[in-house]
């Protein structure tokens, strides 16, 4: 005999409570790992995906077959910008990605691989699978373009920073829960708790009531029976915000970013010093990602030779500026004789027509030395 036998012994008339489900299967819940790794990366995905890769070659700019499978259609399934969507993302979950070229030279992104290191001799991948086909061929390091997000993978990091957030994050829901809570109490004649046979009959009909209540949440109603009360009390507050349950979700969210290289102003669309902050992201993620892209495409595409003698391949990123806002600036640097127009051309991203006009330098008057224009007229 347990103790809540002696209990329901002395107090019969309880011993039907014990029969009603308090507590119900766990709702569903936001998942927050999910949602902040897929923001990140797809926000950053999309920032490289609007690049140009341009290539050079002698010198000078050529749209040759490179050029139109980086930057229109890689592969017979994919544009460019899908392609290089699915790039930046396997590289931020795997921490690596690896990219073969088919027989037909499409570019095509493995799903799965297995790298095999050495410490002297040249790497090999092997078992290169994409979609359900597997490669039985060995791929060397020279073959293929492999590339690495970061020396450490960042699923680890993100997983224990999650357990943290999502124990929180629970925690922060079960409390908004408690409070909006409908709380009710139910009050049975003692002469029934007697008899057995109406006890099951009550116990049959609060379970009915309880569905009720769980299924329709606008209106239940609860019909009166002898012998049964039911009263429902007042939980507290009503009006309940969810604003500590998205405290706690931009936090997670904001570390993710941050370990990505993405300013939380950006994802939550904060307008305030926007444009320094769109710098800030440029110079410090979307750069160094870009130039992780040039490097081992160059070192691929393009011999030791053939590279020192002009030929390359260069990135113009997506501009946050629009040429029109740099032309006061364009205007005083080539007006000031610090840099020609081929110069300022390059800088800006922009190809430069075969002239020798662009390599002159030009001053104006007003940056000329004194006494030096009226000498220059006379001659």
């Amino acid at each position: 005999m347990g103790f809540l036998d002696a209990i329901f012994k002395r107090n019969s008339e309880l011993s039907f409570m014990f029969d009603t489900e308090f507590f119900v299967s766990a709702s569903t819940r936001i998942h927050m790992k999910h949602l902040a790794v897929e923001t990140c990366a797809n926000f950053l995905a999309r920032t490289i995906s609007q690049s140009e890769f341009r290539v050079k070659t002698n010198g000078a700019y050529v749209k040759d077959e490179l050029y139109y499978k980086m930057n229109v259609r890689p592969n017979k399934n994919q544009s460019a910008t899908e392609f290089w969507e699915q790039v930046i993302i396997n590289m931020i979950y795997d921490n690596e990605v690896l990219i073969i070229q088919s027989d037909d030279e499409d570019l095509l992104i493995a799903d799965d691989f297995t790298h095999n290191e050495y410490a002297v001799y040249e790497d090999t991948f092997t078992d290169v699978t994409i979609g359900d086909y597997t490669f039985k061929r060995v791929f060397k390091q020279s073959e293929v373009l492999h590339m690495r997000y970061a020396n450490k993978n960042l699923q680890p990091l993100i997983d224990g920073l999650y357990k943290d957030y999502a124990d929180l994050f629970s925690n922060v829901l079960g409390s908004q829960k408690r409070k909006n809570q409908i709380r009710s109490t139910v009050s049975v004649d003692s002469s029934v708790a007697k008899d057995a046979e109406k006890m099951g009959k009550l116990q049959a009909y609060i379970d009915k009531v309880y569905k009720s209540i769980r299924k329709n949440t606008d209106v239940a109603l609860v019909p009166e029976q002898p012998g049964f009360t039911y009263k429902e009390h007042a939980s507290g507050t009503s009006n309940q915000s969810v604003d500590e349950i998205n405290k706690v979700t931009n936090g997670f969210l904001d570390q993710i970013a941050m370990a990505i290289g993405i300013p939380a102003g950006l994802l939550h669309g904060d307008l305030a010093g926007v444009k320094e902050i769109t710098k800030s992201y440029t110079v410090f993620t979307v750069k160094p990602m870009l130039k992780k892209i040039r490097d081992e495409c160059n070192s691929k595409f393009f011999t030791m030779k053939e590279y020192l003698s002009g030929s390359f391949l260069e990135v113009k990123i997506a501009s946050y500026e629009s040429i029109f806002d740099l032309a006061v600036a364009i205007d005083k640097l080539v007006s000031s004789g610090t840099f020609n127009r081929r110069e300022i051309r390059g800088e800006a991203g922009f190809d430069t027509p075969d002239s020798e006009e662009f390599d002159k330098f030009y001053i104006t008057k007003n940056y000329m030395e004194e006494g030096k224009e009226d000498s220059e007229q006379k001659t």
